[in-house]
C-alpha cells in the first residue's frame, strides 16, 4: 500500500495538520514551525495532492485508511488532529471511525454534511492548464487561468500546484482522479450515515464571511461530535490564511486545555 507525503517539524507530541481540496502540506509551513514549538507537527499531502501518490477514489473511506496506513507506518499511536475543509472532513470520518486514535480534533471551516458542486470553474481552469503543460512561465499559466478564475489569490493558490520538471512547469495534482471522484469529495463523511459518534474535545473554527459553516449545521455536527466547541474567526474560508496569528491561538489553547 502507498504511504502519505509529509514534512515533519518539531519534537513531542504528535499534532497531525491536513489541508483543502488543491492544497498540500506546503501550505501549512509558516503555522507548523511555530506550533513545532509545542509539538511534533506533521503536515501530511493526502491522495493526489502534493508528493503523494496518484490513485483513482476519493472517498473519505479510502482516505481514511491512507491515515491510519500511515500512522501506523510511524508508530503514531494517538495524535492531535487538525483539518482543513477537505481535509476536515477527513479528520471528522477518521475520528468517528478509529476514535481511540484521535486525543483531540480540530476542523476548520467545513461541517460534516454534504455541500454543492461548487468548483466547476476552477477544475475547467486546471485542465486547461494540464493541456497546455509544460509551462516555462508561472506568469502565462496564470494568465491562462484568469480566464477561469477572477480571483487573484485562488489563482496564486491554484498554482503552487505548478512544479518544476525537466521539461517545464507541470501540475503534480491528479486532476483525473480529483475531477472523476468530485462527489465523494463535496459529500458528507460516509461515517455520519452510520450514527457513529466522537466523544473526545473537538474544536470547529469558522469564518464568519465563509458560508462553509451555518448555524443551521451545527445540530447535525454535535449529534456526532458531543464535545463540540465552536470558535468564529473574521475570516472566509481560508481562516488559517487569513487569520494566521489568531488561528494559530486558537489551535494552540485547544491543545494545552
Amino acid at each position: 500500500m502507498n504511504t502519505l507525503a509529509y514534512q515533519r517539524y518539531g519534537e513531542g507530541e504528535p499534532l497531525v495538520v491536513m489541508h483543502g481540496l488543491f492544497g498540500s502540506a506546503d501550505n501549512w509551513r509558516g503555522l507548523a514551525r511555530r506550533w513545532s514549538d509545542d509539538w511534533a507537527v506533521y503536515c501530511l499531502d493526502l491522495r493526489n495532492h502534493g508528493r503523494s501518490f496518484h490513485a483513482l477514489g476519493m472517498n473519505y473511506s479510502l482516505q481514511a485508511e491512507d491515515l491510519l496506513y500511515w500512522m501506523d507506518s510511524l508508530d503514531l499511536e494517538q495524535v492531535n488532529l487538525l483539518g482543513h475543509s477537505m481535509g476536515g472532513k477527513l479528520a471528522m470520518e477518521f475520528a468517528l471511525r478509529y476514535p481511540s486514535r484521535v486525543k483531540k480534533l480540530i476542523v476548520a471551516d467545513i461541517a460534516p454534511v454534504a455541500y454543492q458542486h461548487s468548483h466547476a470553474e476552477i477544475l475547467q481552469g486546471l485542465r486547461a492548464l494540464h493541456a497546455q503543460s509544460p509551462w516555462h512561465e508561472r506568469r502565462q499559466a496564470d494568465q491562462l487561468l484568469a480566464d477561469y478564475v477572477d480571483d487573484v489569490q485562488t489563482r496564486l493558490f491554484l498554482l503552487t500546484n505548478l512544479v518544476r520538471a525537466e521539461e517545464g512547469l507541470v501540475l503534480r495534482i491528479g486532476l483525473e482522479e480529483i475531477d472523476r471522484d468530485y462527489a465523494s469529495i463535496i459529500d458528507a463523511p460516509p461515517a455520519m450515515a452510520e450514527a457513529l459518534s466522537f466523544t473526545s474535545p473537538t474544536l470547529a473554527l469558522r469564518g464568519t464571511r465563509s458560508d462553509y459553516v451555518l448555524d443551521a449545521q451545527l445540530p447535525a455536527f454535535r449529534a456526532a461530535f458531543p464535545q463540540l466547541q465552536v470558535a468564529d474567526l473574521d475570516a472566509g474560508h481560508w481562516l488559517h490564511a487569513e487569520q494566521a496569528e489568531l488561528f494559530y491561538q486558537q489551535v494552540k489553547q485547544f491543545i494545552k486545555e
